[in-house]
C-alpha cells in the first residue's frame, strides 16, 4: 500500500483533452476522407489519430477518478473497460507511431523496395491485424472477471492501481511482461535505430525538402524520448517492484509517484501526434525527397 500523497496529474488530463481531442479529430478526417490517393502514411496516421481519440475519451472518468481523491465511483465493468482501453490505446499508439517510422524508413533509406510495398493495402492488413490483435487481448482480460485491489481502509475503491498480490500472479505478471517487450522495448528500439538511419541518409541530399525532413525526424525522436521513454523504464521498474525484485518501500513510493508523472508525459503525446505528422509532414514533399535521392542514385550509376 502506497503511503504517500500520490502526485496530481490532473491539470495534464484537462489540458490534454481539451486541445488534443479536437486536433485528433481533425486528422483523423483529414487522413481518412480529404487525402487521396490513399497511401500507407495517411492510413497509419488515421489509425494513430483514432488511437488517440480512443484514450482521450477515457480521460473524463480518470479526471473524476482523481478529482474523487482515487475513488472511483462508476462500477468495477466500467472500470476493466475503460482501464483497458486507456492502456491498450497507448500501446497501440506507440505501434503505429512504429509503423509510420518503418514506411519513412522504407521510403527514404530503400526507396527501390518501398515502391512495390507503397500500395495502401499493405499498410491496411497491418492496421487491421494489430486492432484484431489488440481487441482480442482486451476481451479476454475483461472477460477474466473483476480485479481485487489492497484495501486502504478509507472505503475507496480503486481503479487499475493496487492490485492485489493474487491479480499479478493470476493475469497481470504474464499481460505486464508482454507489454513490456512487444508494446513498449520493441518499438521503441525500432524507432531509435530507424529514424536515425534515415536521417543520416536523407542529410546527404542537399535540399530544403531534405533539411526539413532531418529536422522533423529530430523531432519525432525528442518526443519518443520525452513522451515514452521515461514511461518505459518507470514501468520496467515497477513490474520488477510488484514481482517482488525490488522490495524497498521507500522505492516503492518513489516508483509510484514517478509512474503519474511518466503516465502524464504519455498521455501528453496526443496533444503532438496530429501537430507533429499533419503540419510538418508533407506528402509531396516526402514524395520530391524520394524522387531527389532516386535521381542522386542514378546519376552515381553513370558516373
Amino acid at each position: 500500500m502506497i503511503s504517500c500523497p500520490p502526485l496530481n496529474s490532473t491539470p495534464i488530463y484537462i489540458l490534454t483533452l481539451v486541445v488534443g481531442l479536437p486536433g485528433n479529430l481533425y486528422a483523423l478526417f483529414v487522413f481518412t476522407f480529404r487525402i487521396t490517393p490513399r497511401t500507407p502514411f495517411s492510413v497509419y496516421i488515421s489509425n494513430l489519430a483514432l488511437a488517440d481519440i480512443i484514450i482521450l475519451c477515457t480521460l473524463p472518468f480518470k479526471i473524476h477518478y482523481h478529482l474523487n481523491r482515487n475513488n472511483w465511483v462508476f462500477g468495477d465493468v466500467t472500470c476493466r473497460v475503460t482501464g483497458i482501453l486507456f492502456f491498450a490505446n497507448i500501446y497501440m499508439n506507440i505501434c503505429f507511431m512504429t509503423c509510420i517510422c518503418v514506411d519513412r524508413y522504407m521510403a527514404t533509406v530503400h526507396p527501390h523496395n518501398y515502391l512495390s510495398l507503397r500500395s495502401p493495402w499493405c499498410s491496411l492488413v497491418v492496421s487491421v491485424v494489430l486492432w484484431c490483435v489488440i481487441v482480442v487481448a482486451m476481451l479476454v482480460f475483461v472477460l477474466m472477471g473483476p480485479l481485487e485491489t489492497n484495501a486502504d481502509g478509507s472505503g475507496s475503491h480503486s481503479c487499475f492501481e493496487n492490485f492485489a498480490k493474487k491479480e499479478w500472479n493470476k493475469r497481470l505478471a504474464v499481460y505486464s511482461l508482454l507489454c513490456l517487450i512487444f508494446g513498449s522495448l520493441l518499438p521503441s528500439m525500432i524507432i531509435l535505430v530507424c529514424y536515425p538511419l534515415a536521417a543520416r541518409r536523407i542529410s546527404m541530399i542537399r535540399t530544403k525538402t531534405a533539411q526539413k525532413a532531418v529536422r522533423v525526424i529530430h523531432t519525432i525522436l525528442a518526443i519518443t524520448l520525452l513522451c515514452f521513454l521515461p514511461n518505459h523504464v518507470v514501468y520496467l521498474l515497477h513490474l520488477l517492484r510488484r514481482l517482488e525484485v525490488i522490495q524497498s518501500c521507500s522505492f516503492a513510493n518513489a516508483i509510484y509517484n514517478a509512474r503519474r508523472v511518466t503516465m502524464a508525459l504519455v498521455i501528453l503525446n496526443t496533444c503532438l501526434d496530429p501537430v507533429l505528422y499533419y503540419v510538418t509532414t508533407n506528402h509531396c514533399k516526402w514524395k520530391q525527397l524520394k524522387m531527389a535521392w532516386l535521381w542522386r542514385r542514378v546519376r552515381r550509376s553513370h558516373c
